[in-house]
């Protein structure tokens, strides 16, 4: 049989429970009803990597190709292939295969041929991001050398498989470009 002092303990700590119940129940709610009301405060949400356009090609991004996000990416979820203009198959950015800088200079792993003579011009195939791995640590944004990577906004992205969140980002990029262009042509 429980004492005097066992009920008033328990009676106390039930009152304290309903204090602090009691104060939440009159607070404003936090939570957002998705479907009829959307969050008005995303100024500082981070989503996945996107590319960034040049300034003066909307078409084309940034990227100089070093593959220093395709290294730095802990969860290896990015992946990029290019091409140099004149050679024949496009080949991936970063480890084996990688372009010499100059005649003397031979990186470690690289294919061991002469640079082109002149100026090389790389061209971006595809960049590849698997979003189903992707940790957001934001090594690729924040060690890239010419800030062509950013976060994207996309707070409500849904999908039904995991296909659908395999980016090509290069892709993207052309399509919000293009769309992005045919509203300011209406």
């Amino acid at each position: 049989m429980a004492t005097l002092g066992q009920t008033i303990k328990s009676l106390w700590s039930m009152v304290v429970g309903m204090k602090v119940t009691g104060i939440e129940f009159f607070k404003p709610k936090l939570t957002v009803h998705y479907p009829r009301k959307e969050v008005d405060n995303l100024g500082t949400y981070r989503g996945h990597c996107d590319l960034v356009a040049r300034e003066d090609d909307p078409l084309t991004p940034k990227c100089i190709m070093c593959g220093i996000c395709v290294d730095n990416c802990p969860s290896g979820c990015l992946s990029l292939t290019m091409h140099v203009v004149g050679e024949g198959k496009p080949r991936p950015a970063g480890g084996a295969g990688e372009l010499m800088l100059a005649q003397e200079v031979i990186l470690p792993g690289s294919i061991k041929k002469a640079p082109p003579t002149g100026k090389a011009e790389r061209v971006l195939d595809s960049f590849r991001l698997n979003y189903n791995y992707c940790s957001l640590c934001g090594l690729c944004v924040q060690n890239c050398p010419v800030s062509s990577l950013a976060w994207s906004r996309e707070a409500y992205l849904v999908g039904r498989s995991r296909q659908e969140f395999e980016f090509d980002l290069l892709a993207r990029l052309r399509a919000k470009a293009a769309s992005s262009q045919g509203v300011k042509a209406a």
